[in-house]
């Protein structure tokens, strides 16, 4: 194949991909109609936003190109902007390994129960995802005596007066934080439920074989390199929700934060781009945070490309 395709060149990849398609055309036509809503909704608007970045434009006046002057302001004027990128490396590191690694485990404890059990656990996991019930967890951090936290604390004799998680700048960040982990169990988390699934029983018994004992010895030699592709799109779903997180926060400290402590880059974009209608300056957020989840996300597959080949 390989070869028939350099051989024809350009006209021959082209007559490869429509004999392939006309082929498999039953698969093509169930993915159509999500296909076209992603390339109308997200594909296009992401391709419009990124020369945007590079103009003045306030939804009022047509767009003026500036240049890099969108930038220039971002990194040596907005200072609001580089306490987002501290705010937002902060909650990445701690969101992102934390949430890829307690997906996996659970996707593994949950691989080892009876049928049922599974389909209940992975459902009681996978439901806080959908539903984001903020006002559970502005209750349970309200400051005052009645907030579920706390009456904890206060019963126990941790604290003696009631502490103003949601208000408080010492606080909003690390409450963020809980809430993100929370509902951090999303599509990566079904993904990798599917990649445990997936692996041939065979080779558990292939492994015993060849001297593979415990648990943690098949979870390294056998689960781990069977899950290359599910290992790879859960880090990468990982990095987004990290580096995009900005509804928690607008949703259960507030908006803007106090101090600007649970600002992050996604939250400064969504000021700039819904708050004030500066389209232009809001895509140059939006450009910068799209390089550096690309970067990462390089980077990442280089880790586990050796999993994915």
């Amino acid at each position: 194949m390989a070869e028939k395709t350099a051989k024809h060149g350009g006209k021959g990849r082209m007559k490869l991909l429509w004999r392939d398609i006309k082929r498999n055309k039953a698969c093509y036509g169930m993915i159509a109609p999500f296909m076209i809503f992603f390339i109308l909704f997200t594909v296009v608007p992401v391709l419009m936003s990124l020369p945007m970045g590079f103009t003045d434009f306030d939804m009022a006046r047509p767009p003026k190109f500036v240049g890099l002057s969108n930038f220039t302001t971002l990194f040596l004027s907005d200072k609001v902007f580089i306490r987002s990128i501290r705010v937002t490396i902060v909650f990445a590191l701690l969101t992102g390994p934390v949430s890829y690694v307690l997906c996996f485990l659970l996707a593994w404890l949950i691989n080892e129960m009876h049928p049922r059990l599974k389909t209940l656990f992975t459902l009681i996991f996978y439901a806080p995802s959908m539903a984001n019930v903020y006002a559970v967890w502005k209750l349970i951090f309200s400051g005052d005596m009645n907030g579920y936290l706390n009456s904890f604390l206060i019963d126990f004799g941790f604290i003696s007066a009631p502490v103003q998680w949601l208000t408080d700048g010492r606080y909003v960040l690390g409450v963020t934080i809980v809430v993100q982990l929370w509902i951090s169990l999303g599509a990566g988390f079904l993904a990798l439920r599917a990649g445990f699934q997936n692996i041939d029983r065979s080779m558990y018994e292939a492994g015993a074989i060849e001297g593979i004992r415990t648990r943690w010895q098949e979870l390294i030699y056998i689960v781990i390199p069977s899950m290359g592709p599910q290992l790879m799109f859960a880090a990468v779903m990982q990095i987004v929700s990290s580096f995009t997180a900005g509804t928690v926060a607008q949703n259960l400290v507030g908006f803007p934060s106090t101090d600007y402590k649970a600002h992050t880059i996604m939250t400064h974009a969504f000021d700039y781009g819904w708050q004030r209608f500066e389209m232009g300056y809001a895509s140059a957020i939006c450009l910068i945070l799209f390089v550096a989840m690309y970067l990462l996300s390089r980077l990442i597959s280089k880790v586990l490309g050796k999993y994915t080949d």
